[in-house]
């Protein structure tokens, strides 16, 4: 007995000084590093008596995706259990996002838990933004957005609407899967661009993960193990003591298609809705203005109302020279990636940065200095600089899309 009691009172002290040491500075706790929560672990968890635990729930979640456990993926479970609020936050949200994330993966035949990278991303924020330009719930560069269909000028950006924007990260990933047959290196790529995933198997001389983890950039070798993390908390929140907080979002909504220009504000007075209600719906509308036309009629989604409230809807609208069609809840329809034609050189602009070189072509900075046998980030205006891989095919329509993403640069 005397025994038992000292065995219990020396594992309480081991996980008080364990606490302690992994305690992180508001600096490294999810939402706190830019618009993705993947801090940086340089030090993995050690193993302790639950990993056995934590390795048979990844075990019992496990689909399509490899739910491997190690000490790094405990390092990101440690993080993310620990950070509540925020996490249940997340969930709160998920009751809005998942069904929509969930359509657009089964229509491309993209595993359903794959939607819990976009917690990674942007902790499901439409609005999240990161510091070299990456937006919306999955964190598009603007290069990529156009390549897999995204609309972006003075009045829409695609990327932050969570229907179209899922629509280009599953083809992304379909893509990225189809070259590399396997989810995690599919996941990697998603990250840092297909070239740095390419490049990492060449050197490892393996084609998975794991293996071929240490010659990625250090923000992807982190970023799967927090996936995996991720996809653990939000399907055992509850053994963490989290608690999902209630959704702010209109979780039942109808679908207008408008093929004329027409302000939120019009259909808020109309359906006496708070504007900003009607912004969160339809988060890419940069001015609150809905810009569509006949070619082309844009979605606006609205809080479920009463039918007998739409007469007062379809005024507002044709009194602002709109025309709408019935209401019909409606998704993108899915789009395989569209082609373009990269040049094989580019001259250096004034102003120019390789970033804004490489972003522009959608390429990665780092294959942009080894083409061009550069060893600094400077960009010399009037140099000629090659953004195609020597040796390949000039007419291959999609060249850079390995490269293209970098989708979460920051």
């Amino acid at each position: 007995m005397k025994g038992s009691f000292t065995l219990i009172f020396c594992l309480f002290i081991l996980q008080i000084v364990k606490a302690g040491s992994s305690f992180l500075s508001p600096a490294f706790l999810p939402g706190h590093n830019d618009t993705t929560i993947v801090p940086v672990i340089n030090r993995p968890a050690p193993f302790t008596y639950q990993s056995g635990i934590f390795k048979r729930r990844l075990d019992s979640i496990k689909k399509d995706v490899p739910m491997d456990y190690n000490e790094y993926v405990q390092s990101y479970i440690d993080i993310y259990s620990r950070n509540r609020e925020e996490m249940g936050h997340v969930l709160g949200l998920s009751k809005y996002y998942f069904p929509i994330y969930e359509k657009a993966f089964r229509d491309a035949g993209i595993p359903d838990e794959i939607k819990y990278l976009s917690i990674v991303e942007s902790k499901l924020d439409p609005g999240a933004t990161s510091r070299v330009g990456a937006a919306g719930p999955w964190q598009f560069m603007s290069a990529t957005a156009k390549m897999y269909g995204l609309s972006m000028d003075d009045y829409v950006d695609d990327r932050r609407d969570p229907i179209q924007a899922s629509y280009a990260a599953a083809a992304y990933l379909k893509d990225a899967y189809q070259e590399f047959g396997d989810w995690l290196l599919a996941i990697a790529a998603y990250n840092s661009g297909k070239s740095n995933v390419e490049h990492a198997i060449e050197r490892a001389n393996a084609t998975d993960y794991w293996s071929i983890r240490q010659y990625l950039p250090v923000e992807t070798r982190n970023y799967v193990p927090a996936f995996i993390a991720v996809s653990y908390v939000m399907n055992y929140y509850k053994r963490h003591g989290i608690i999902p907080q209630a959704c702010n979002i209109s979780l039942k909504t109808d679908t207008v298609l408008v093929n004329k220009y027409v302000s939120l504000g019009t259909v808020s007075n109309a359906l006496g809705l708070n504007i900003n209600e009607l912004a969160q719906l339809n988060p890419a509308y940069k001015r609150q203005i809905i810009n569509g036309t006949a070619k082309a009629p844009r979605r606006l989604v609205i809080p479920q109302i009463d039918k007998g409230r739409y007469g007062a809807l379809y005024a507002a609208l044709n009194s602002s020279g709109a025309v709408t069609v019935v209401p019909q809840v409606t998704y993108a329809a899915y789009q395989e990636p569209k082609a373009e034609k990269i040049p094989s050189y580019h001259t250096v602009k004034r102003g120019e940065t390789l970033a804004d070189i490489a972003d522009m072509f959608g390429i990665e900075v780092t294959d942009l200095k080894s083409w061009n046998h550069l060893h600094t980030n400077k960009a010399v205006a009037g140099q000629k600089l090659r953004i195609k891989e020597p040796g390949s095919d000039s007419k291959e329509k999609l060249s850079a899309a390995g490269s293209a993403t970098r989708i979460n640069k920051g």
